[in-house]
């Protein structure tokens, strides 16, 4: 997949590729605990009811949330390593995905807006997302899990590239 920039070349003509940067490890932390704190309950709360009402042999069906549990945890890990975003001297690019690879490119000039929000459970995990709006709404682009201090460097950088790119519109 071609990502350099046009007219962005290294030494001897050589193409340069951009520098990604990945997502902190407490987003995983923090949706593995999530996994973890629904589907535990459910599956005790299954066996549980299951048992008492229908019998011991249809307690059995407590064993599916386990499994999705059992199943979702690598999951998870496999999709926090395919987040990563890139800047550039001229776009932001973002890339996720494990099965479908998705790769979006915002250029500085037409981002109109660029927020930093943080819930109350990533705010418990030290944690902040990015959200970028342009005029398109299909290519609004979102950054989960970035410490608070470098979503905000982040912001502070895309505004000022933005102002900047967009002047001369």
């Amino acid at each position: 997949m071609e990502t350099g920039t046009a007219g962005t070349a290294g030494p001897a003509g050589a193409r340069v590729e951009p520098v990604w940067t990945g997502l902190p490890r407490g987003l995983l932390r923090m949706r593995r605990l999530l996994l973890v704190l629904w589907l535990l309950p459910l599956a005790a709360a299954t066996g549980v009811l299951l048992g008492l009402f229908a019998g011991p042999a249809w307690a059995a069906f407590a064993l599916l949330p386990l499994a999705v549990a059992a199943w979702g945890w690598p999951m998870l890990g496999r999709n926090w390593r395919s987040w990563r975003y890139a800047e550039r001297d001229d776009d932001l690019l973002i890339s996720r995905g494990v099965l479908w690879r998705e790769e979006t490119v915002v250029p500085y000039g037409r981002m109109q807006l660029v927020e930093v929000t943080s819930g109350p459970v990533e705010r418990h995990f030290g944690l902040a997302s990015v959200q970028l709006h342009t005029a398109a709404a299909a290519t609004d682009a979102r950054i989960p899990g970035l410490l608070p201090e470098e979503a905000e460097r982040l912001r502070d950088r895309l505004t000022e590239l933005g102002e900047a790119r967009s002047a001369g519109l």
